[in-house]
């Protein structure tokens, strides 16, 4: 995005800031769909997690995608963006019967991820179609944070416990209409990605009558100049064969779905932070900002790494600088960074910053979360308000 908006846009709207561009996320999508072009039946169904802003989620609902929820909150956000009930899937995890039972009464697709709970829902509603999430112990992301489909994770039913799943549906009588995997995020290897899915293929072929089989996501987008990311027109070229194949095999034209998050909204995310101080100690010079882990936790939580760039003097003379920010906790956004010359009151932007940034923001240390600005049609929206110290004071009742 262009720096000089960029600064007009802090200066506009206050610092700190969120920013999206929708060009981006419909470029994104767009790119996923023309990969998997040669499938009859596709469907995306965005992850809401990873920016669930009603505003992000219409841009979705108007590029024809689905939606991918785990939480009946997420559910009803979607609802209220447009999403038709069955263009939107529910898998959660850890959650009770009782929230299954809620969201189903909305007539969204139910994802059930463990065999008590399927057991359960199968004998009290054996008429509503549910969707499996099957463990495929195969780690295809890089990092044991985000990957999710290995041995010991929490997600999903083991693809051991197969013949358990049988028993449960012949028992009683349920509806299995779809079979679903997760491995985790940042996939740098498409022939693992491919390994799981032969996995997916063959529990596939112990359900008779499914509709879809969905493959999760985890794509992995690059953070800098020459970082890896996942090749999804390759991955578009081998799996759209292999998929074909299966249907033939299967007897049946299946929808090939995907859940991406990070992928179509990461690179579209900008976050925009002023320099409160430099502080130069006996090894350091350090960079500290009006923001910190309670608006950007991805760094200190997952050790990610997003460009940081210096936009008020993007031709000053190149120092090493430390970015911290302002809460009472260890919160560097970034260690011995070459960045232009910084100076008090610069405004910093942070890259990648559309997934799993604002939507993992917290109130901690009474700060207030920040702003979202939607940049759509060449026009920049305000879609989220700066909280005030009344919104830290909502729910609170004083009893003393």
């Amino acid at each position: 995005m262009d720096r000089n908006l960029l600064l007009d846009l802090a200066k506009k709207y206050d610092s700190p800031l969120y920013v999206y561009e929708t060009e981006k996320i419909a470029s994104q999508y767009k790119r996923i769909i023309k990969a998997f072009s040669k499938v009859k039946n596709v469907k995306i169904n965005y992850a809401a997690k990873a920016l669930s802003n009603v505003n992000i989620l219409k841009v979705f609902n108007q590029l024809n995608s689905g939606l991918d929820t785990v939480s009946i909150q997420e559910v009803k956000l979607g609802l209220l963006a447009g999403f038709e009930p069955k263009d939107i899937i529910y898998t959660p995890n850890g959650v009770s019967l009782k929230e299954i039972e809620d969201v189903a009464k909305l007539g969204v697709q139910i994802n059930i991820d463990n065999l008590s709970i399927l057991e359960l829902f199968g004998q009290k509603h054996p008429e509503i179609p549910v969707c499996i999430r099957i463990n495929p112990h195969v780690m295809a992301g890089g990092n044991s944070k985000i990957s999710v489909g290995h041995i010991d994770s929490k997600f999903g039913i083991s693809i051991h416990q197969v013949p358990h799943i049988e028993r449960v549906v012949e028992n009683t009588g349920m509806n299995i209409n779809g079979i679903h995997m997760h491995t985790g995020s940042d996939i740098l290897d498409v022939d693992t990605f491919l390994m799981a899915t032969e996995i997916l293929f063959d529990t596939a072929k112990h359900f008779k009558d499914i509709d879809f089989i969905d493959f999760g996501s985890g794509f992995k987008v690059p953070y800098k100049e020459g970082d890896i990311s996942t090749n999804i027109e390759d991955l578009g070229k081998h799996l759209s064969k292999r998929f074909n194949d299966f249907c033939k095999e299967y007897g049946k034209d299946l929808t090939l779905m995907f859940e991406p998050g990070k992928f179509l909204v990461s690179e579209a995310g900008y976050f925009l932070a002023s320099v409160n101080v430099i502080k130069q100690t006996t090894s350091t010079v350090f960079a500290g900002i009006d923001s910190g882990l309670n608006h950007l936790i991805r760094p200190m939580f997952y050790g990610s790494y997003h460009k940081i760039v210096n936009l008020s003097n993007p031709k000053g003379r190149e120092r090493f600088y430390s970015i911290v920010g302002y809460i009472c906790e260890t919160d560097t956004f970034g260690t011995n960074r070459r960045i232009n010359e910084i100076r008090e009151e610069d405004v910093l932007c942070f890259s990648n910053a559309g997934a799993y940034c604002f939507s993992m923001a917290s109130n901690y240390n009474s700060r207030y979360r920040p702003a979202e600005v939607m940049i759509h049609e060449g026009k920049d929206y305000l879609i989220r308000k700066r909280e005030s110290f009344e919104d830290i004071m909502k729910n609170q009742e004083i009893v003393l």
